[in-house]
């Protein structure tokens, strides 16, 4: 019956590292990867702003979500 409980309880609780808060990532502070460089040119130019190419990956990661919700744009599956 114990492993029953337990068994619940992981269910219940599911724990996973695919999503993970920028600040924690070990490769943050690199520079933005081409894909989110070129995904924040389409944001940025979608929300009238001007793209800084200077950003970390981490800063990037969170530049898109800010512009995606002033867009809209890739928040489709996110409600």
């Amino acid at each position: 019956m114990d492993n029953k409980n337990n068994n619940s309880k992981e269910q219940e609780t599911p724990k996973s590292n695919t999503v993970k808060n920028p600040n924690e990532w070990t490769t943050g502070a690199e520079p933005m990867t081409g894909a989110q460089q070129s995904y924040l040119k389409t944001l940025s130019d979608e929300a009238g702003e001007e793209l800084d190419e200077n950003l970390s990956k981490a800063e990037a990661s969170k530049k898109i979500d800010e512009l995606q919700h002033k867009t809209g744009r890739g928040l489709n599956n996110a409600q």
